[in-house]
């Protein structure tokens, strides 16, 4: 990537957002009054700390469950996947592109098919691909483990701001499109994705071993204990500059969410996503797929409108 002097944010018309029924920001909150019909959802109960060396969510501390633990497959965290030179040159490029309002106090850039997912319907729209910038990131992304066969046929560029009280709900991503792994670049601030237990039934829980949190104790008579998994939340701590994986029941099993609490300052995250099995060699839909794959490879993208 050619180098290029990173430019101040466009300056936001703070009147205006782009929220909808009960999602709200710091921007349409003030003129509401009355019971609040978004208020936001119930916090989970029980909180747990992702541990990158293990794999494994750990109590937090002073909660019920401290010294508990849990596997947590599905995760994988990439640090400084981009320098901070390349950092400040794609927010740059970002920024000489319109950013859309967009729920919950965020603006966004799209860069993919317009997509009904209630319908299951897709048009290509105004798509003419990933922004160029974003070659290079795909071609690094396929030197990881993991990664080395990934795709994407799709990216969304959302900007974070504590003055508008941004946040995502928690949500899963649409499984009929796109595919096993997600994959986010965060850049500007470091964050907390915020993962939510929605399974039926219950986690069970092992003793963490003191001198190494996060790994359990080995031991057949091991005593154990449960929690109910829709009670569980799991923080994973995301540093800036790094890329983000969700795949297997991280993926489907876990809502992701950003809480307004974990937004101290700008934020900027790429998300890039990849075709559904549906949509791929030997899927029924395997036609529409590889034209979609085409045209998001030949990187010449603007952000569709």
């Amino acid at each position: 990537m050619a180098a290029v002097a990173a430019a101040e944010p466009p300056e936001e018309v703070l009147q205006e957002c782009g929220c909808k029924g009960i999602r709200t920001c710091l921007i349409c909150e003030g003129p509401r009054h009355g019971d609040p019909p978004w208020q936001l959802a119930p916090q989970k109960t029980h909180h747990f700390l992702y541990c990158l060396d293990t794999g494994w969510a750990v109590g937090a501390k002073d909660s019920d469950f401290e010294g508990w633990a849990f596997p947590f497959p599905g995760v994988t965290l990439i640090e400084d996947f981009v320098t901070p030179e390349e950092e400040a040159e794609m927010v740059c490029l970002m920024d000489r592109d319109p950013w859309k309002l967009s729920q919950s106090g965020r603006r966004k850039q799209d860069y993919g098919p317009k997509v009904n997912f209630r319908k299951q319907k897709l048009r290509m729209a105004g798509f003419q691909g990933l922004p160029s910038f974003s070659q290079e990131l795909v071609q690094r992304m396929g030197l990881y483990p993991g990664l080395e066969d990934f795709q994407p046929v799709e990216q969304c560029n959302l900007d974070y701001n504590p003055s508008r009280g941004s946040a995502i709900d928690p949500h899963l991503d649409d499984s009929w499109l796109w595919g096993e792994r997600l994959v986010s670049l965060n850049l500007l601030s470091p964050t907390v994705m915020s993962m939510g237990g929605e399974a039926p039934g219950s986690l069970l829980l092992s003793p963490a071993c003191p001198a190494i949190p996060g790994v359990p104790v080995d031991s057949v008579t091991t005593p154990s204990r449960s929690v109910l998994c829709h009670e569980v939340e799991v923080a994973i701590p995301v540093p800036r500059r790094s890329l983000l994986v969700l795949a297997g029941a991280a993926r489907h099993q876990w809502t992701h969410a950003i809480h307004r609490r974990h937004i101290k300052a700008r934020r900027v995250c790429a998300t890039f996503r990849e075709l559904s099995a549906e949509f791929c060699p030997g899927g029924k839909q395997q036609d529409i797929g590889q034209e979609l794959l085409r045209v998001a490879l030949t990187f010449q993208g603007r952000p569709v409108l």
